[in-house]
């Protein structure tokens, strides 16, 4: 069979097999193990298990359960209503304050975390009623919440990017530079959208009747402040040279635990191990993913599907602008139906070849694909982001929860296009800390 049909009968029964409800990683074993088994004969098979643990065999990947332990302590305390109430404090005067305040409380809990639903959950559950009780609408205060929650993909230090460097092997330090200014530029645009439909519906109007003074604003910094101090101190060590990322992150995740339990008095052993365990499950679904991907990937490569497509695409000479046009469509749709992590893994190793033949920078790209992957946290038909906000409140349906959703994820196609347009937007950072990539 020639092999572009291979390749387009793969990725029908991918998505057959991952819409019966199977996990990602059993979905894209079994179809690797099937095609392999038929067009490559039952000897294939005998490299399977080699090329499996083979994935999972990079020091690299250390990083990742570290840094899950480290959102996951941080998820497990009072962290995200303490900051939500601290951005309040000194936000709660100004007009559209609040909704300004929800947001930076979760691009912030979002950058410490790392993850969507958490970050959702944390802010949601205070902010949503504060805002609706002030008169902001419910499509603006449920769809701010759902779209900063996904700000932890974006900002660092953030898993799906350590999931992107060890899948194209570039440079983790690089990656998280590269999404510092993108992911603050989301945050502006969602800002500058929430006001704006705030003032247009003349909404928000409701000031808060309590009137903060300084010393009530300040008491608030100690419960935060460590928790930001580490952050920094993770990127200090990470691009000062101090410490591998592998380090860093247990260094990170060490220093959470520490301050959850002095701070938040997490000193119970059931509450402690829920954290481990939490993260202990979190890190094995990645991992196995992740090793899955590996098995998928050497599939596409044995029966020659990838090699086929990155020459099919070289051969139609479109303008590499239309190139980068359909990628980003196809990111979309793969997103609406499947994890960042999963698609992510599955689709870099073979795209990255592609873009950087066409000129395209491959941190640049990271911070794109990931874009792409936000936009699928907040749209039908998985959205998660969608169903953790109407979880936290019920009593909004979901239609007004996606609707809330639609203008966020046009400033994240707007961010596309802005970095689209400057690149250096990207790339600028990494390249000014780290020097020019090789």
């Amino acid at each position: 069979m020639d092999p572009l049909t291979l390749g387009a009968l793969i990725g029908v029964a991918t998505v057959v097999v991952l819409f019966s409800g199977i996990s990602v990683a059993v979905g894209l074993l079994v179809v690797s193990t099937g095609f392999l088994l038929v067009f490559d004969g039952p000897g294939s098979l005998e490299l399977l298990p080699e090329v499996f643990f083979a994935n999972l065999d990079d020091f690299a990947l250390l990083s990742l359960p570290m840094f899950i332990i480290m959102g996951a302590s941080i998820a497990s305390t009072r962290a995200g209503a303490d900051l939500y109430e601290a951005l309040e404090r000194w936000l709660t005067r100004v007009p559209g304050g609040l909704v300004v305040s929800n947001l930076g409380a979760c691009a912030l809990f979002a950058a410490m975390s790392g993850s969507s639903p958490a970050t959702c959950a944390a802010i949601g559950k205070m902010g949503i009623p504060e805002m609706r009780k002030r008169g902001y609408p419910a499509t603006v205060a449920a769809g701010s919440i759902a779209a900063g929650g996904t700000l932890g993909i974006l900002i660092p230090p953030s898993v799906t990017m350590i999931v992107y460097g060890i899948s194209t092997e570039t440079s983790i330090g690089r990656l998280f530079l590269a999404g510092v200014v993108p992911g603050l530029l989301l945050v502006a645009l969602f800002m500058a959208w929430s006001i704006y439909s705030t003032w247009r519906q003349g909404a928000g109007e409701v000031l808060s009747a309590t009137r903060y003074t300084w010393r009530e604003r300040a008491e608030m910094l100690p419960r935060v402040l460590p928790f930001l101090a580490i952050i920094v101190g993770v990127l200090y060590a990470l691009y000062g040279g101090v410490a591998t990322p592998s380090e860093t992150a247990a260094v990170g995740a060490l220093l959470c635990v520490l301050v959850a339990m002095v701070i938040y008095r997490l000193y119970d052993p059931r509450a402690l191990w829920v954290v481990l365990r939490d993260s202990t499950r979190e890190s094995v679904m990645i991992l196995f993913i992740i090793a899955a991907a590996g098995v998928f990937a050497f599939m596409m490569s044995n029966l020659f599907v990838t090699q086929s497509i990155a020459e099919w695409i070289k051969e139609l000479e479109v303008n590499r602008w239309v190139l980068m046009a359909v990628i980003n469509v196809f990111l979309l749709v793969a997103g609406f139906f499947l994890p960042p992590v999963a698609v992510i893994l599955m689709t870099a190793p073979i795209l990255l070849p592609i873009v950087t033949a066409a000129g395209f920078d491959p941190y640049w790209f990271a911070v794109i694909l990931t874009i792409n992957m936000e936009i699928g946290l907040i749209s039908p038909p998985v959205g998660l982001n969608l169903y953790v906000i109407n979880g936290i409140a019920p009593d909004i349906p979901l239609k007004t929860i996606l609707l809330g959703s639609l203008p966020y994820v046009l400033c994240m196609i707007a961010a596309i296009v802005i970095l689209s347009i400057f690149p250096w937007l990207a790339t600028g950072l990494p390249t000014l800390v780290m020097g020019p990539a090789l």
